[in-house]
């Protein structure tokens, strides 16, 4: 075992606290376009930037160029003549690969079952998705986004299509103007966070962390979690497979949590952390009720309407609790 840098940990509980207090406001244009200087380099570290991110949020106004940096759609090194570039390039790929689609769609459709499936989940999907605000102006282009579905499960086999996908996918096309910006935002967040939200790559990697994790920082929990509640954390595969989307009150919760999770801070793997800040609110109450494995996932469910910043500050907490102990190395291993 390893004990791990208390830097690190003074600098999570600070974030922690900063979260809290809010003593600044989110990042707003006037402040992010400083951290550029004329030509459009960073005039900042692109660590004090993630920090700012972390401890403050971005400005609605901001989040849009802010997430092509987060996510990798620009380079960090690069220039705003560059990322003119960039973004030109990007659009063209996104259109060849749309030509390239419409192709080979006949072919898909008549030889590929796995692929009429998947249409027909995408359809099935999209028919259920609420496209209005409650004023009854519509939101979504639902067949912009089919379109998108679809071209992300041919030309991503690694993370294919899920249930939920869609819902995440909306958030995109919600932040952006354009289709190419939706496609390669979301492929480039798949890739940021691991395929942390991908089943079959991500998430059992997450919910065995979990268990670990739960076993190393809280003993009496987790004897009871695999008693009593066996099964019950396996059974929250659906907040990383929807990237604890339906536990916010608001999309802004969850494009907060999901830029933060995109800057590395505190650490890598932050969304175990924030998955056992969640299980620590039902704590006393699964062992002061002695609840089942059953009647503990219900009430995981029921966490809903969470607010963003505190949930990120108790990961925090958590990060800088972790990280004064003798670590296990695969926990060493996840979150550095």
């Amino acid at each position: 075992m390893t004990t791990l840098s208390p830097e690190n940990s003074l600098s999570a509980r600070q974030s922690a606290s900063f979260i809290l207090v809010k003593r600044k406001p989110p990042i707003d244009k006037t402040e992010w376009d400083g951290f550029f200087d004329e030509n459009g380099h960073l005039a900042k570290s692109r660590d004090f930037i993630c920090v700012n991110i972390l401890e403050r949020g971005l400005h609605p106004f901001v989040r849009t160029e802010a997430w092509k940096f987060l996510t990798g759609y620009y380079s960090w090194q690069s220039s705003q003549d560059e990322r003119l570039t960039v973004d030109s390039t990007r659009r063209k790929n996104y259109e060849a690969l749309c030509q390239m689609y419409e192709k080979i769609r006949p072919l898909l459709e008549n030889l590929h079952r796995d692929f009429t499936e998947t249409q027909s989940n995408i359809t099935y999907d999209l028919q259920k998705l609420y496209d209005k605000d409650p004023l009854g102006n519509v939101l979504i282009d639902k067949k912009r986004l089919e379109k998108i579905l679809l071209l992300s499960y041919v030309c991503n086999p690694q993370a294919e299509y899920q249930q939920g996908f869609h819902e995440m996918v909306m958030l995109f096309q919600l932040m952006v103007e354009h289709d190419h910006e939706t496609f390669w935002l979301f492929q480039f967040f798949l890739q940021k966070t691991e395929h942390s939200c991908v089943i079959g790559i991500g998430v059992g990697k997450n919910l065995d962390m979990l268990d670990v994790l739960i076993s190393f920082l809280d003993p009496v929990f987790a004897d009871h979690l695999q008693g009593k509640g066996a099964g019950a954390v396996q059974s929250l595969f659906p907040w990383f497979c929807l990237c604890f989307q339906r536990a916010f009150k608001t999309f802004d919760d969850v494009w907060r949590l999901w830029e933060v999770l995109l800057t590395g801070k505190p650490c890598r793997n932050c969304q175990v952390l924030v998955a056992y800040s969640m299980l620590q609110m039902l704590r006393e109450q699964v062992l002061r009720e002695s609840m089942t494995g059953e009647h503990i996932l219900l009430a995981c469910n029921k966490l809903v309407d969470l607010d963003a910043d505190e949930l990120i500050s108790a990961a925090c907490v958590v990060y800088a609790e972790l990280i004064q102990k003798e670590v296990p190395q695969p926990l060493k291993d996840f979150f550095l």
